[in-house]
């Protein structure tokens, strides 16, 4: 595949404009657009997406109504992607609530994944390779005694990508984001931006370690 033919979509999930959220979804919108990609930076808090799960939502997911309006365009700027980066911060060692609502609404059953009569997954996501960066407040430290970074990892990239049959792509941990001083902040964050700009400009391949099978998917 062409550089002309892959395209980015930069989800960012921060509502302020000066955050380092956002600085560094900017600065990988252009390092990627640089290599010749398209790209497409979607700022949910910018563009008013409603997190929230509704009465339609659980009747789409049960395939009893069709999917919103505003999580069909999610899907349908999905569907132009070769590589979906999330850049967040860190909030309670896990995603912001407008993430983690995307994902909810988003990557429902039918377009992410489906289910057979048995009960059995099945992936539908293996053309959309996935990075994340995650902006921690906290040193690396505290991350790797308590097992946090261990558990946001665990979260995504197993319950969320190798469910839905994402090849897992470049997952960084910006670290001690909130320090003072912040000396170190620019290379750390042109550090974490080369690194998913590599991953996102080299051809996606299927790791043969991530096809463990889930179990059947809760429906109720």
């Amino acid at each position: 595949m062409s550089d002309s033919q892959m395209h980015t979509v930069v989800v960012v999930a921060n509502p302020d404009p000066d955050s380092l959220t956002q600085q560094l979804a900017a600065e990988l919108t252009a390092a990627v657009s640089a290599r010749g990609v398209g790209t497409e930076l979607a700022d949910l808090c910018r563009e008013g997406f409603d997190p929230r799960w509704t009465m339609a939502d659980r009747l789409a997911y049960q395939g009893r109504g069709p999917a919103p309006p505003d999580v069909v365009a999610e899907q349908r700027r999905l569907e132009r992607a070769t590589d979906l980066v999330l850049v967040f911060p860190v909030y309670w060692w896990s995603m912001p609530a407008v993430l983690k609502g995307w994902i909810d609404r988003v990557f429902i059953s039918g377009w992410a994944f489906d289910v057979t009569d048995g009960g059995e997954i099945v992936p539908a996501l293996q053309t959309l390779r996935t990075h994340a960066i995650a902006i921690a407040g906290s040193d690396a430290g505290v991350y790797h005694r308590h097992g946090y970074e261990h558990a946001l990892r665990t979260q995504l990239e197993h319950g969320v990508l190798d469910f839905c049959g994402s090849p897992r792509g470049a997952v960084t941990v910006l670290y001690d984001s909130e320090e003072p001083t912040g000396a170190h902040r620019p290379r750390e964050v042109g550090r974490a931006v080369a690194d998913v700009t590599l991953a996102v400009t080299a051809r996606p391949r299927m790791d043969p370690g991530h096809d463990d099978k889930h179990d059947k998917k809760d429906l109720t």
